[in-house]
């Protein structure tokens, strides 16, 4: 073997030397991100901005993947906690879920039913009266239907709102798009559920059914929502 032999030899062991330390190097590296990153696990982030105290469901997350170790503690990873919760804020798009952004929404008590009704957006709502309001509910009532003069009465006083559902548009025939309650009027209406006892909710099943309109009126957290008897009632005339 003459000495430029020796040379290709030499050189080629040191080229295998070298390889072998860089694959161990790389090696070296993988093993230390695994480390700090760790498994990954599910969270759900949302597909689209959700209003406050709006009832939630599954399919506006999405699925995605994240490092357990950079996962905050309150990020939801099992979506079935999503069920019969309401948004406590407005949820914006791309947000990662998490526990403090939802609470459960209103339950029922013992003797309460839940009813529905379909109330005016403009003059009933305004975006302001959410789950867990306390509101009273006025009806208005036309003379024709009175037989006598028209009158404003109070027909609920302290109703608590268990759920709002979506602004829904009205046809010109005063039926909602999607079917449910007839209006006497064109327009946007929200659905909006109340938990009540029997006596309340048929009072608010005739207002709703017979009065020429139905409002809420928000009643301030803590605030008295009773009505004196004397004024549940209210008429033009009777107003001196």
């Amino acid at each position: 073997m003459n000495s430029r032999q020796r040379r290709g030899i030499i050189l080629l062991l040191l080229s295998v030397l070298c390889a072998v330390g860089a694959c161990a190097g790389v090696f070296s590296v993988i093993d230390d991100v695994e480390s700090k990153v760790g498994p990954e696990v599910a969270a759900y982030r949302l597909k689209a901005d959700v209003p406050a105290y709006r009832t939630l469901e599954e399919d506006e997350f999405e699925k995605v993947s994240m490092p357990r170790r950079w996962l905050p503690a309150t990020a939801v990873t099992d979506l079935a906690r999503v069920r019969g919760k309401i948004a406590v804020t407005p949820l914006r798009k791309g947000s990662l879920l998490q526990s403090d952004m939802i609470v459960a929404r209103p339950a029922l008590t013992a003797g309460q039913q839940e009813i529905a009704i379909m109330i005016d957006a403009a003059t009933g709502v305004a975006g302001k009266i959410n789950p867990g309001a306390k509101v009273n509910i006025y009806a208005t009532f036309d003379a024709k239907e009175q037989g006598a003069k028209p009158v404003s009465k109070v027909i609920v006083s302290g109703a608590q709102v268990i759920d709002v559902g979506k602004l829904t548009p009205l046809d010109r025939d005063g039926g909602s798009r999607g079917g449910g309650t007839t209006r006497k009027a064109a327009g946007d209406a929200v659905p909006i559920t109340f938990a009540l006892g029997t006596k309340d909710a048929q009072r608010v099943a005739y207002a709703e059914s017979f009065a020429s309109h139905v409002r809420l009126a928000l009643v301030a957290p803590g605030g008295d929502d009773t009505v004196s008897e004397g004024d549940r009632t209210y008429t033009l005339d009777g107003d001196k």
